[in-house]
């Protein structure tokens, strides 16, 4: 699907169940481990000699869950995280890296999602990963996309998160919210998408993701 296609069609609300089951699986892409591999986005857009200019590599598995919540109008439930040096305030999907006593990337997801905000696995039934995510900080990230139930209840630690809130998934699988911009780090111009949404400013690794979600549903 060309571009303008991409920017005239989003996910319909109640189909986005159906269609995550169909399009995505439960397989574990050998790019979390392969570094060669197929299958990968990340902070430089697959550009390989951007990565070797920055003197960066992505060789901590990692996954994050996408939890999607069933209502009449489908949400996307989003974390800020606890003012930290590592990671000050941002908005991001529960989720952190691969232990070894994980038996598979999901698993680590939603063991992460219990341990920051207390969403407990048996509100959470999975679809399927996305592609895996690259970061400049050195992770290899994969995202799960799964459906919660609506009836969830949270516990949030706050060592690690400040809030956790909803935003429509109908706003962030709409073309015309992902903005996209550029900033200059490591002698290398990195472009990423931003979705403000409301007081919140969704960017960077979250909103990456959150296009390639849009692209998988759609493309």
């Amino acid at each position: 699907m060309d571009a303008a296609s991409l920017a005239a069609v989003s996910v319909p609300g109640p189909d986005f169940f159906t269609r995550a089951r169909a399009r995505l699986s439960l397989d574990v892409p050998a790019a979390l481990h392969d570094y060669a591999a197929a299958g990968r986005r990340g902070d430089l857009d697959l550009e390989p000699d951007l990565w070797e200019r920055a003197g960066v590599q992505a060789t901590r598995p990692a996954a994050v869950l996408i939890p999607v919540v069933d209502r009449p109008e489908p949400q996307v439930l989003l974390t800020q995280r606890t003012e930290l040096p590592s990671h000050p305030g941002q908005i991001a999907f529960p989720g952190g890296k691969i232990d070894p006593h994980d038996e598979t990337p999901l698993a680590a997801a939603i063991r992460e999602a219990d341990e920051e905000i207390g969403l407990a696995a048996d509100r959470i039934e999975p679809s399927g990963y996305l592609d895996l995510y690259l970061t400049f900080s050195g992770f290899r990230i994969l995202p799960a996309v799964a459906r919660i139930a609506p009836d969830y209840a949270l516990t949030i630690n706050h060592a690690e998160v400040e809030d956790a809130f909803e935003v429509p998934l109908d706003f962030l699988m709409t073309p015309g919210n992902h903005q996209r911009h550029s900033r200059e780090s490591r002698g290398v111009t990195r472009h990423y998408y931003a979705m403000p949404f409301e007081e919140r400013y969704i960017w960077g690794i979250t909103a990456g993701i959150l296009r390639n979600l849009y692209e998988r549903m759609n493309g």
